[in-house]
């Protein structure tokens, strides 16, 4: 089983170049659905429909919302595709299971006043705070994933056109722009704060964005310090790097950008995927209408 298992997860790594994070969640997923076999005293090759059936209610019964038991059979049914495609099973007995309908859930995003209030946290000067205000312009300029942003190079940016080159999800690349602010920000971060944290110990490194010690800072170091940001400017909100992508999408849509922009931008590979926004830019515009049109005020 373990060696299958290893095998498959090398297989969606190299072949089907999915991140680190997504392999991870595959292999948890993998793992649990394996345990749970386990208890039942079944082997991994005998599972059959009516097995997995049983599977769902237990997901079902341990309170599992209906967008973690989609993605948890995606995996599985991936896993056991894999199984059949070489010939360890005869049957894929996940082929025919139905995927569970997906809560809507509208994205949150941050107001034009919110996102003033925390670009204003991070002190200009010192080192790490020019970072800080860095990512933050970047996120929202770009409407990059946190997975994108630490794997910018500095060979990846375009100063003339303001542009840079990021890697998506799949190792598939794009190019996003970026305007005037983050273009200062950069500036500022490479030729004064970067420069004297890598001075300081004695470092080079390729990546734009680096922790106090000189090294390519990680997705968890992102968030933390976004984290303390959010604690500092006293938003009684909960703000993730991802919240940044939504305003990101959410305030060009608001501000008349097509859909189909938006989806290249953020790099979806569907436009399925970015219509979500479009429920809030609705929101949005309704209650401009309700708010401007001069049949919706009394005279």
């Amino acid at each position: 089983m373990k060696k299958d298992i290893d095998a498959f997860l090398e297989y969606i790594e190299k072949q089907k170049m999915y991140s680190l994070n997504t392999k991870k969640n595959y292999e948890i997923d993998i793992s649990e659905f394996m345990n749970y076999l386990k208890d039942k005293e079944i082997n991994y090759t005998d599972v059959n429909y009516e097995f997995i059936k049983e599977y769902l209610v237990y997901m079902y019964n341990k309170k599992y919302k209906r967008n973690t038991i989609a993605r948890k059979l995606s995996s599985l049914r991936s896993f056991y595709k894999y199984l059949f495609n070489n010939n360890i099973i005869k049957t894929n007995p996940f082929k025919y299971v139905k995927t569970p309908k997906k809560e809507k859930m509208l994205p949150k995003y941050l107001s034009v006043v919110d996102l003033e209030t925390i670009f204003n946290v991070p002190n200009l000067n010192f080192n790490l705070g020019q970072r800080d205000r860095l990512i933050l312009e970047i996120l929202y300029a770009t409407g990059i994933r946190v997975g994108e942003l630490v794997e910018i190079k500095v060979s990846d940016i375009d100063f003339f056109n303001k542009e840079i080159k990021v890697n998506g999800k799949g190792n598939k690349q794009r190019i996003v722009e970026f305007g005037d602010y983050c273009f200062e920000y950069i500036n500022l971060f490479l030729n004064d704060g970067r420069e004297k944290i890598l001075k300081k110990h004695n470092k080079t490194s390729s990546y734009l964005i680096i922790n106090d010690h000189g090294d390519k800072i990680t997705t968890r170091g992102v968030e933390l310090l976004i984290d303390k940001i959010i604690k500092k400017a006293a938003l009684k909100r909960k703000v993730t790097p991802h919240m940044l992508r939504h305003t990101f999408a959410t305030h060009l849509l608001n501000e008349g950008c097509d859909i189909l922009t938006v989806k290249e931008l953020l790099g979806h590979e569907s436009l399925e995927s970015t219509q979500i926004y479009t429920h809030v830019s609705n929101e949005h515009l309704r209650k401009v209408y309700l708010n401007c049109h001069p049949n919706n005020k009394k005279m």
